[in-house]
């Protein structure tokens, strides 16, 4: 009886775990917005922003997230006087930065980039140039996986995350559906 119990509950958590993952798109959905908005302020774009967003963090997912709101991987380093936490990455108990929340987050990935010497040369390039960009982070020293840049340009080909960088510069092209709509506003209205 106490094994079917067990097995019992051990499926319920497995079950009630696994629903409260947070997707990809479901991730997107709910920063893209911020990504935009820190593009349009710092120049970083929205859709790098993202696509680290969604490697660094598992998606919002991962443990560093859940105790430290940090979506970035983003290290102490000597600079940093506010909160931070340990956890193990490339080393046991790295100290990382902690946010009150995803927001913070985002704005200081934003300024680390903006205003670290390392990163400068990023800021030259095309906002749109995704590829570079991501190429830029790993020879600048963002992250030790030789892939990264990879990983990136794939998340964002994968999410179309190029559209949110294209927003941020007011650079979306007509959809149909809005070429529709201004055709319907045309159109005489006919009475019956």
């Amino acid at each position: 009886m106490f094994k079917i119990i067990t097995a019992i509950l051990f499926s319920t958590f497995s079950l009630t775990a696994a629903a409260q993952r947070v997707s990809v798109e479901e991730y997107i959905e709910q920063f893209k917005d911020i990504a935009i908005n820190e593009m349009k302020r710092s120049g970083v774009p929205a859709s790098i922003t993202l696509a680290q967003g969604i490697l660094e963090s598992e998606n919002g997912n991962s443990e560093l997230v859940k105790k430290s709101n940090n979506h970035f991987g983003i290290k102490c380093k000597s600079t940093w006087s506010g909160e931070s936490v340990t956890h193990d990455d490339d080393a046991t108990g790295e100290c990382f930065r902690a946010y009150t929340n995803a927001d913070e987050s985002y704005r200081d990935h934003s300024d680390f980039l903006k205003f670290n010497k390392r990163y400068s040369s990023l800021f030259s390039l095309d906002p749109v140039d995704y590829a570079g960009w991501a190429r830029g982070l790993k020879k600048a020293g963002y992250a030790t996986n030789p892939r990264y840049p990879d990983l990136l340009i794939k998340y964002i080909q994968q999410y179309d995350l190029q559209q949110y960088s294209l927003a941020a510069l007011n650079k979306l092209p007509e959809t149909d559906i809005t070429k529709a709509d201004e055709v319907k506003n045309v159109l005489p209205i006919e009475t019956i």
